[in-house]
């Protein structure tokens, strides 16, 4: 039974690389841009809301939402606010986030109980098309509740906003339509 399956293996392992070889470039490459990310993504600043936050938390929040939003692979670009490359794109998404909730903690506390002490933050992430389509919109949190600084909050919440960006569903890009001269 063995020397089947290794054969099936085999075979299929030919059947492949012809096909390698049989198909036109052309053929293999829209096949594997179709894999590849199409949105771009630019994350607007942290807005405090009505929140009385530390200016280090909100920027703290913004660059690790780069970060995380970077690592994630599912876009082609994470441009910043503001940037002028983003300008002219037109599969472009904006993430823009909203301090809701924030409590500041201890890290002497943390690290003298673990029952106290932990800072919190609470957001509304908010993805939109250029036109303002939203895509999700979701409320996350990010804590540290038992060693680290209190900075690691910002990070744990980045991380739940990428985690929620990648498992939402993103529309398809519109087609760019080449203009005609008459």
């Amino acid at each position: 039974m063995r020397a089947d399956r290794k054969g099936s293996i085999a075979a299929i392992a030919v059947v492949i690389a012809i096909m390698q070889v049989a198909l036109p470039p052309e053929m293999m490459a829209n096949t594997s841009r179709s894999m590849a990310p199409r949105w771009s993504v630019q994350v607007n600043k942290v807005d405090a809301g009505n929140v009385h936050i530390d200016p280090a938390f909100t920027a703290a929040i913004y660059e690790n939402l780069l970060d995380e939003l970077g690592k994630s692979k599912k876009f082609k670009e994470v441009f910043r606010s503001g940037d002028r490359n983003a300008n002219g794109l037109p599969d472009l998404l904006i993430l823009k986030t909203t301090v809701q909730a924030y409590t500041a903690g201890s890290e002497t506390r943390r690290a003298v109980t673990t029952v106290s002490g932990a800072t919190k933050l609470k957001v509304r992430s908010q993805l939109l098309t250029r036109e303002g389509q939203m895509i999700m919109e979701r409320t996350l949190d990010g804590n540290v509740r038992f060693f680290g600084g209190n900075l690691r909050a910002t990070h744990n919440l980045a991380r739940n906003v990428a985690t929620a960006v990648e498992q939402s569903k993103l529309p398809e890009p519109t087609p760019s339509v080449p203009e005609q001269s008459h």
